[in-house]
Order: C-alpha cells, then sequence, then structure tokens
C-alpha cells in the first residue's frame, strides 16, 4: 500500500472543500443581494421600501390617520448609539412628514455605517415612500461625533384602509471595512 494516498486524499479533499467555501462567500456577497432584491420586490417581502421618491402635491387626506411606530436595532458588532428621536406619531396619507434618528459613535475610531430598512405590515411598502433618507448613504462619523440622521417619506393617499399602522424598522451595519474611502475625506458627518 503507498503510504502517500492517504495524504493525497486528504489533500484533494481539502482543496474541495475549501473551493466550495470560496464559492459560498461569491455567492452570499455577489449574487445572492441582487436575487433577493429581486424577490422583495416582486413579492413585497421584507417590507422594502424602495428608492427614494419624488414628493407629487395630491393632497392630504385629513379624514385618516395612520399611526408609525419608528424602530432602530444595531447589528451585533455595531457599538454605535442609533434610536429615533420620536418612536411613534400620528400621519395623514399625502402628509409629507420629517423625523430624525440619532447616531453617536462612541468608540476612539472613526466608522461607517448603513442603514438597512424593514417595513410591517409588507402590504404597506408599496404606500410608504422616502423623499429622504440616511439609509440612501454610508454615514461616517468620528470617533466621539454623534449626528441628526434625517428621514422624510409620505404615506401614501392610496393605502389599504384596513392599514392603521405601519412599523418603519432600521438595522444599522458596521461597514468601515469596506469604506475606507470615506474615511480619509474631509467630509465626515460631525455634529457636537
Amino acid at each position: 500500500m503507498n503510504d502517500d494516498q492517504p495524504t493525497q486524499s486528504i489533500a484533494a479533499l481539502s482543496a474541495k472543500l475549501g473551493a466550495v467555501v470560496v464559492g459560498m462567500f461569491i455567492f452570499a456577497i455577489w449574487i445572492m443581494p441582487p436575487i433577493y432584491d429581486v424577490f422583495c420586490e416582486i413579492t413585497g417581502l421584507n417590507g422594502k421600501t424602495g428608492e427614494k421618491y419624488v414628493a407629487v402635491d395630491a393632497g392630504i387626506d385629513t379624514s385618516r390617520e395612520i399611526t408609525v411606530q419608528f424602530i432602530a436595532t444595531n447589528n451585533e458588532s455595531m457599538p454605535w448609539v442609533f434610536r429615533p428621536h420620536v418612536r411613534t406619531m400620528k400621519v395623514h396619507p399625502g402628509q409629507e412628514v420629517e423625523v430624525n434618528y440619532f447616531a453617536r459613535n462612541p468608540t476612539s475610531s472613526d466608522m461607517v455605517a448603513q442603514a438597512i430598512p424593514s417595513l410591517v405590515p409588507f402590504k404597506a411598502a408599496e404606500y410608504f415612500h422616502k423623499t429622504e433618507c440616511f439609509c440612501f448613504n454610508r454615514q461616517a462619523l468620528l470617533a466621539g461625533s454623534s449626528a441628526d440622521l434625517p428621514l422624510r417619506f409620505i404615506v401614501d393617499r392610496d393605502i389599504p384602509k384596513q392599514v392603521h399602522t405601519i412599523t418603519l424598522s432600521y438595522t444599522i451595519f458596521d461597514i468601515t471595512d469596506m469604506s475606507q474611502d470615506m474615511l480619509s475625506e474631509p467630509k465626515v458627518a460631525s455634529v457636537p
């Protein structure tokens, strides 16, 4: 029996497993996100609220009120303080509203973050239009600094009558490693 045969088998298995791991990373980072976005767009699942909306003055429906709840969570590796200034508000369909979220970088390092929105009920996502949102861009904060992050939105007048409450949730992620270019720019957000 050849002593090199078990060593060759282990090396071949290790190479195959390594290729599988690399393939999984490629799939998870570059292939899956566009597929997921298309899936969410088609099905309306995950409450994705879409891109920037250009407001058209269609009038405000003062006969109805929708309660909008605001939630902020941090990804497990994100050390920032992140919260909405208000937790809930009542809005009329067609009314443009502005609220702010607060972010503070308590660390001793400059950091960059990205907020990902989610909205429930899912069927309300197509009626919730953001005209300005901190989630459209990466947010950079110097060590120890803070910022108010603006959100402007309109709940569409055509929202189904059975929808009385909308919950908008943002999860903030640390993307500093992927955004070193922002930290070298002099435009890093900072509010004392």
